[in-house]
């Protein structure tokens, strides 16, 4: 059934039909997992094989409503580049355009979220401290962004680069994080351990004072996760997992 949408309706690889299947079932399980944003907020991927051509939800439909058919196909300007009915946030898109345009595969996938726990550690003023198990994953790995109002000026492009540096996670101060990775899957299961290191990070300063984990002991840690992540498929399995879940609740994601 869906090769044949897919053939009738946008005649396209069957490598973006892929690409089209797995964005439109990450936004079905952000939307299980309450990442959701009404109508707002991102997740965006390149389309494989083609030069700066981007996957993305349509702008005015709930998480729960994007399916494979409807994501609308764009350029790096945010305009409409393919079948789609739908409209595109380009104002919103910017951010998100800027990354695809100047990091190449590090970003072709790309989330920015405005979950309570993201937003409330990018509020607090030392960020995510290593105060647990998935916080120790990402020290020394996060970049922070000050906080410049709606980030919908390309100019601010070039700072929110600079600060990310060589990582692959963006902490927007007093705003929420930008997570990206060359695959969906790698992207997915970053921001589920960053949205479980915020989590319980909000948790535990909610107590007063944490017990911070030494820096030595970050090191170990992530030196052995580095050897344990091989088993998880850089996210595939954690990916397939959920894809799983929202099949069982609702698969019209598929079509």
């Amino acid at each position: 059934m869906a090769t044949q949408i897919r053939q009738r309706d946008f005649e396209c690889s069957d490598a973006e039909w892929q690409a089209r299947q797995d964005l439109a079932a990450c936004y079905r399980i952000f939307d299980h997992l309450g990442w959701g944003e009404s109508i707002y907020n991102h997740i965006s991927v390149a389309v494989p094989g083609e030069n700066d051509t981007f996957l993305i939800n349509p702008f005015g439909l709930l998480y729960d409503e994007v399916t494979a058919s409807n994501l609308v196909k764009i350029d790096v300007e945010g305009n409409n580049v393919g079948h789609s009915q739908y409209m595109v946030n380009k104002a919103g898109f910017t951010q998100h355009a800027y990354f695809h345009k100047h990091l190449g595969a590090k970003a072709n996938a790309i989330c920015h979220v405005h979950t309570t726990a993201t937003m409330a550690v990018c509020s607090h003023k030392d960020g995510l401290l290593p105060t647990n198990f998935y916080a120790c994953n990402f020290q020394g790995r996060i970049g922070y962004h000050d906080f410049e109002g709606v980030t919908v000026r390309p100019e601010e492009g070039e700072r929110l680069v600079e600060n990310l540096g060589n990582n692959s996670i963006l902490m927007l101060r007093n705003h929420g994080p930008v997570v990206m990775d060359r695959t969906i899957q790698g992207m997915f299961v970053k921001m589920w351990s960053l949205q479980r290191a915020c989590e319980i990070q909000v948790a535990t300063l909610s107590q007063g004072a944490a017990n911070v984990i030494s820096q030595d002991v970050v090191d170990v840690h992530q030196r052995d996760l580095s050897v344990m992540a091989s088993q998880g498929g850089a996210g595939v399995l954690d990916f397939e997992a959920w894809k799983r879940r929202v099949s069982k609740i609702d698969d019209s994601w598929k079509y």
